[in-house]
């Protein structure tokens, strides 16, 4: 086993932890002979391609994976059908591992290098059909392990649906289903190998919804309240805010519903906004002043306007202790390379990117240094990290240099690529969860570190209020 002295530098340990390399050691083999279980598994909801909080089948495989290893399922948390806890063991610490299984709307892909619709509505831009697998995998192998010792401890598979803009984890830390964890793992398919500290913004999103009054559009234009004109009025008033609201500030929209037909005055048009920035109170103070844009584009056309938050979450809290603890199970466990037939697949797909400047193909085979990274975008495993210390990593499982959210990533995660870069995630967290268990001098050094970040007047108040789950934000 590789560097296996990093980790008693990062545990601060004496020579005991070398007694558990006989452990670890059993742990990746485990993983690596049912390597091809779970590639299936992976590809399985890579074609299932389930947007969020529409889940049924993905989750339906993952707790039949884990129900078939002695796990306990309990199904339909947090009034959300598609989510899940997955239970094996007793006692403390209780240590979990949550898994995402949601698809993107709007990029259906096949597995070839180049752009073609593999014939559905979504596809896995983000990667959580690994996401879900790789956590699968590695509560399963801490399952076995914890049956082989004798020792006292939970493990936990999370079973979280709607990461993308539904904030399904957000319900699941309101229910209080975190509220008997000791810590919380997590990772995200990427382009490098990295187990630092990051940061992500916190975000609000919502819906608004103009109604007007219908009439021809040539004809009887003067009866008519164009429902689209507010829409537009709305965000040329935002547009011309952005420069007058923090220049950190990530103010997104689409319009989801403009109208039937040119010759009709649209009586209904919804628009779709997201704001962002790693203050969670400037995204409040910007968010309302998006809503009083709204609220003057309905007066100045005549309109009715109505507002429903979808989704909202916070910034990433760190874990310092806990993250070194990640980054030496990482640095084992390592990177990988492709084979002959993976790089040329690979310089095929950099060859669409934009930026003729292509990463090194050989850099899945390293680990980033360690170091803190500020991430633009947004996640509901921030939630959590305010709720219990929580850590995660992201592996190389698209091709490097590829966008995020892009057709690119759909293909990547539905080939081999993605599953080598899947079981180094799997491997490292389930590594990771072995040494929480074992070494209860880390999760109190991480739990006062997760006080004192948090603060002591901290109260969790979630970002989209107290509404319930929006099962049909995707529809």
């Amino acid at each position: 086993m590789k560097n296996i002295t990093l980790i008693s530098l990062a545990l601060g340990l004496s020579a005991s932890v070398f007694a558990q390399n006989a452990d670890k050691k059993k742990i990746l083999s485990s993983l690596t002979a049912k390597t091809d279980e779970y590639t299936k598994v992976a590809k399985d909801i890579w074609g299932f391609e389930e947007v969020g909080y529409q889940e049924v089948k993905s989750s339906a495989l993952l707790e039949s994976e884990l129900e078939k290893s002695g796990f306990t399922i309990t199904k339909g948390v947090a009034d959300i059908p598609t989510a899940f806890v997955a239970t094996y063991g007793s006692g403390k610490p209780v240590i979990a591992i949550l898994a995402e299984y949601d698809a993107l709307p709007g990029i259906s892909q096949t597995g070839n290098p180049f752009q073609e619709s593999n014939g559905g509505k979504a596809g896995h831009g983000c990667g959580h059909n690994l996401f879900g697998t790789a956590s699968t995998a590695a509560a399963i192998a801490v399952s076995e392990w914890l049956k082989g010792s004798g020792k006292s401890g939970t493990i936990k598979l999370m079973g979280c649906p709607a990461e993308e803009g539904g904030s399904g984890k957000v319900y699941m830390v309101r229910a209080g289903l975190f509220s008997d964890v000791d810590a919380t793992l997590h990772w995200h398919p990427g382009n490098v190998n990295s187990a630092g500290t990051f940061n992500t913004l916190a975000n609000i999103s919502g819906k608004f919804r103009f109604r007007g009054i219908s009439s021809h559009a040539s004809g009887a234009p003067e009866k008519g309240r164009s429902a689209l004109d507010a829409v537009e009025a709305m965000d040329n008033m935002v547009n011309m805010m952005r420069e007058h609201i923090p220049s950190d500030t990530r103010v997104h929209y689409v319009i989801t519903h403009g109208g039937e037909a040119p010759n009709v005055v649209p009586a209904f048009a919804e628009v779709y906004y997201y704001v962002r920035n790693q203050d969670k109170q400037v995204v409040k103070d910007v968010w309302a002043r998006v809503v009083k844009a709204a609220e003057g584009a309905a007066m100045g056309t005549g309109t009715k306007m109505e507002v429903e938050i979808t989704g909202g979450v916070y910034n990433m809290l760190p874990n310092l202790a806990m993250a070194k603890v990640m980054d030496a199970n990482l640095r084992i466990v390592g990177g990988f390379t492709y084979t002959p037939e993976e790089k040329a697949w690979a310089e095929k797909i950099q060859t669409t990117f934009v930026d003729p400047k292509h990463p090194d193909l050989a850099s899945t085979a390293q680990v980033q240094a360690f170091e803190k990274e500020d991430v633009h975008g947004s996640s509901d495993v921030s939630d959590v990290s305010w709720t219990v210390p929580t850590t995660g990593l992201s592996t190389a499982t698209f091709v490097p240099g590829s966008a995020g959210h892009s057709w690119q990533n759909v293909a990547a995660a539905g080939t081999s690529i993605g599953a080598k870069g899947m079981m180094i995630a799997a491997k490292t967290l389930a590594l990771s969860a072995y040494d929480l268990f074992n070494n209860p001098a880390v999760l109190k050094t991480a739990e006062k570190e997760f006080a004192e970040r948090r603060g002591t007047d901290f109260k969790y108040e979630a970002m989209l209020g107290d509404r319930k789950p929006p099962l049909d934000y995707r529809k």
